[in-house]
């Protein structure tokens, strides 16, 4: 009789609870492209631009690669979205091999190209697991750095979080000591790190509760089709890649359609596990491809305020 009044419940909970309908709209998104190497690579870029400007993001980010490798890439990059996408953009800042003056340099530049938002990271070294060396003449953390842009003008700057712990942290801890002290330096947001389960990020947010963080942080999501590409990526920064996810994508190398679709499916009903524990704002990391972001922020009630730039 137990059994059987659960069953029941649970059938009547699925039917009465819905999933995605009547979602109202009432998101926040922001999208980060990385800067093109290439012709190609630029059209790829400029056509992800184009279909998520209609969505009006809160904000774009530009990317800067390991050692300020793509800085004129990512000043271009970020200059043309302000100009002809007009949208408001955000430029990747790292501490990697720069000193406090070329820096100071760019950051000014970025000021003069209309750039008014800074992602301020300390940045990796370029080799996997290289311990991060600060430059003689440069900024030490990524909440020095934070302090010396706020002192050449008055970005808006954004920085990140980690919800399973920075891989050179000493601790949990000492991971959210680190952030808080990006944020008293001057930080307006955190963005995390990808994770893959919404459960990582609850308990995230509650740990900053308790250490009186009160900032927004608003969760990174990487919509998952390239497998082997992710779990590289997961790698490299501490992300737990669930053994499940394996599975859903085992023997879909040979069917990209398919694999698309289940990639819109799990990436969807992750966000909308988020959106019901309260979850309002998503940074969209789209390896600068539209599709999936475009589709998650569908399902979750957001609709074309414009026509593409």
């Amino acid at each position: 009789m137990n059994a059987s009044y659960n069953a029941l419940n649970e059938a009547r909970t699925a039917l009465d609870t819905s999933l995605f309908a009547g979602l109202s709209g009432d998101i926040h998104t922001s999208f980060e492209f990385f800067p093109p190497k290439n012709d190609k690579m630029e059209g790829q870029l400029w056509d992800a631009v184009t279909q998520l400007g209609v969505l009006c993001p809160s904000f774009v980010s530009v990317t800067y690669g390991a050692g300020g490798s793509t800085r004129e890439r990512t000043h271009a990059t970020v200059a043309r979205i302000i100009a002809e996408a007009k949208l408001p953009a955000a430029a990747h800042l790292t501490c990697v091999d720069a000193t406090k003056a070329e820096i100071a340099a760019v950051a000014e530049q970025y000021w003069q190209a209309g750039v008014r938002h800074i992602v301020a990271l300390r940045g990796d070294m370029g080799e996997p697991g290289a311990p991060f060396v600060p430059h003689p003449d440069g900024y030490a953390s990524a909440a020095d750095l934070v302090a010396g842009l706020k002192a050449i003008a008055p970005f808006e700057i954004s920085v990140a979080a980690y919800p399973e712990t920075h891989p050179d942290a000493a601790s949990p801890q000492a991971d959210i000591d680190n952030l808080k002290r990006k944020l008293d330096a001057g930080a307006t947001r955190a963005i995390t790190q990808f994770f893959f389960e919404a459960e990582t990020f609850f308990r995230f947010r509650d740990r900053l509760a308790s250490a009186g963080i009160d900032a927004p942080v608003i969760p990174g999501i990487l919509p998952v089709s390239n497998v082997a590409q992710a779990r590289k990526f997961a790698a490299m920064c501490g992300a737990n890649f669930p053994a499940w996810m394996d599975g859903l994508f085992e023997g879909l190398d040979s069917h990209p359609g398919t694999r698309q679709l289940v990639a819109a499916t799990v990436a969807a009903e992750f966000c909308r596990r988020l959106y019901a524990g309260g979850v309002r704002d998503f940074h969209f990391y789209t390896l600068n491809r539209a599709e999936l972001s475009y589709a998650i922020c569908h399902l979750l009630g957001l609709r074309p305020t414009g026509e593409p730039a």
